[in-house]
């Protein structure tokens, strides 16, 4: 049930909504997160696979990420974990804080002294929560998001449901800066990392926008081509990727590809239609005007 609460605090929390989330098949759990306060994504959101994922907020206590993380590798559940970090802290009515689980268990916990509109809706799955908001449709509007999109990939779902809370009015006083951090058994670049995308917008007029933008970015640099859309470097292909190739001064696809951090879009012999589209566009910007 969503909970608000009148009271004030003399020192202002930040303002925040998040929502935290797992997939269907528990392959991926992750944050995302907005806030009228500089660099949000360093201090609420935290998430380990096998684990599952955290967000702490309003008067936050960063603790609860390590803490948090600790008691759900031990078996905890969400809920569990929820009461465990409250019992032992003090400031308990001035915290909002998010948890799921690996099985997919949701938790979500608002103080009474969180300033208001300050709320949650938890389910199958997720957890939201935001403070200082525009109202209770902020989070009711990223819970319909959410649940409306089962069949996107964990980053986008997230980015989608923070975008519909933002849409909905968000903070009351503004924005700031956003962040999405998704671990996966897929992992990151080395062998044993399962950070899969840890992206932030620490100061932006409009950052849940620039979020969305990172992430497409993240996708070009990042994510492997479709095997089937893959062009044979021979033929006109061949000739005109050698012509755009010598108009932007390198001699080869491995090297231009090497020094735009594409390397994990080639393969021998064909190339990836969006990286030769970005190739155009390299040689375009060097055409004379």
């Amino acid at each position: 049930m969503a909970r608000r609460a009148d009271t004030a605090r003399r020192r202002l929390p930040a303002v925040t909504f998040s929502i935290v989330g797992r997939s269907p098949d528990g392959r991926s759990t992750g944050v995302a997160v907005a806030s009228k306060f500089l660099a949000v994504g360093s201090a609420v959101p935290a998430a380990r696979h096998g684990v599952g994922a955290i967000a702490t907020q309003a008067f936050a206590n960063t603790l609860y990420k390590r803490d948090g993380l600790a008691l759900l590798s031990d078996g905890h559940s969400a809920a569990e974990a929820v009461d465990a970090l409250l019992r032992s802290d003090e400031g308990r009515e001035s915290r909002q804080v998010g948890i799921v689980d690996a099985a997919g268990l949701a938790a979500t916990w608002t103080g009474a002294e969180c300033m208001d509109w300050a709320g949650g809706l938890s389910g199958d799955g997720y957890a939201i929560q935001g403070n200082i908001l525009t109202g209770a449709d902020v989070v009711t509007e990223m819970q319909r998001a959410w649940l409306g999109s089962a069949d996107l990939r964990l980053p986008e779902r997230l980015l989608g449901a923070l975008a519909a809370g933002d849409l909905a009015g968000g903070d009351r006083r503004g924005r700031q800066s956003a962040a999405l951090l998704v671990v996966a058994d897929s992992g990151g670049y080395t062998p044993g990392d399962d950070c899969a995308f840890d992206l932030r917008v620490d100061d932006h007029a409009d950052p849940v926008a620039e979020l969305a933008r990172l992430l497409a970015l993240h996708h070009d640099y990042f994510q492997a081509p479709d095997e089937s859309e893959l062009l044979p470097l021979d033929g006109p292909v061949g000739d005109e990727v050698a012509a755009l190739l010598s108009t932007v001064g390198h001699p080869d696809l491995d090297s231009w590809a090497g020094v735009q951090n594409y390397e994990l879009r080639l393969r021998p012999g064909r190339i990836d239609p969006l990286l030769l589209t970005r190739l155009r566009e390299a040689a375009g910007s060097q055409a004379p005007q």
